[in-house]
């Protein structure tokens, strides 16, 4: 949020717009060297760099911890750990995206933001057979990480085949907002599915 506020403006088909412009910047916009209005963007990038270091280091530490709260069979168990081996690639590609500014490195970039998406299409497909599988949490959760799965593979669907960002301000609004509600949904996922465990009283220890 502070990124946003920071950041001085400009978007890819208009360099004169004032500030972050929340349907046609995109996140990495924040991680820039240089503003797309020429700008100097140092806040805020080193703002985005270092959430995404957090944000990075604390998704794989929940997907490792994963595997011993569900694989309560050596099936469930296997699964759980190849999923959370794809959770944490996608956690590493979270990291690079912040370290790789899209002005200075605008290939590696995209190569790490995208497939944050690809490696959680293939660890939720996983996690949700053994979420459904480990009977730990309620069907409600269940449902909720089935949601998550196809959100993303919505997501990555757009990415392959929705419409350039830079061939049109209709084509970057949708690239844009479609980003947003794919980064909503990994938030509201991984707090919906913790509070599901606080319940059971896996995290505290009690199962």
């Amino acid at each position: 949020m502070v990124g946003m506020l920071v950041y001085p403006g400009g978007t890819i088909h208009d360099a004169s717009t004032l500030g972050y412009t929340f349907s046609q910047n995109f996140f990495s916009d924040m991680g820039a060297y240089a503003a797309r209005n020429g700008e100097p963007n140092y806040l805020s990038m080193m703002l985005f760099s270092f959430s995404l270091m957090v944000v990075g280091i604390t998704f794989m530490l929940y997907y490792l911890s994963l595997p011993s709260v569900l694989g309560r069979t050596r099936s469930n168990y296997m699964m759980a750990c190849l999923g959370s081996l794809f959770a944490t690639i996608s956690s590493i590609c979270m990291i690079g995206t912040g370290l790789t500014p899209t002005d200075l490195v605008f290939e590696p970039h995209v190569l790490f933001a995208n497939n944050i998406f690809h490696f959680s299409l293939l660890s939720s497909s996983l996690y949700t057979l053994v979420v459904y599988r480990s009977e730990v949490l309620e069907m409600k959760y269940i449902t909720g990480y089935v949601l998550f799965f196809f959100s993303i593979a919505a997501y990555v669907g757009v990415l392959q085949f929705g419409p350039s960002a830079r061939a049109s301000v209709d084509g970057l609004v949708f690239q844009v907002v479609s980003q947003k509600m794919i980064v909503l949904a990994f938030i509201c996922s991984v707090l919906h599915q913790t509070y599901g465990f606080s319940k059971v009283g896996v995290l505290s220890g009690e199962t």
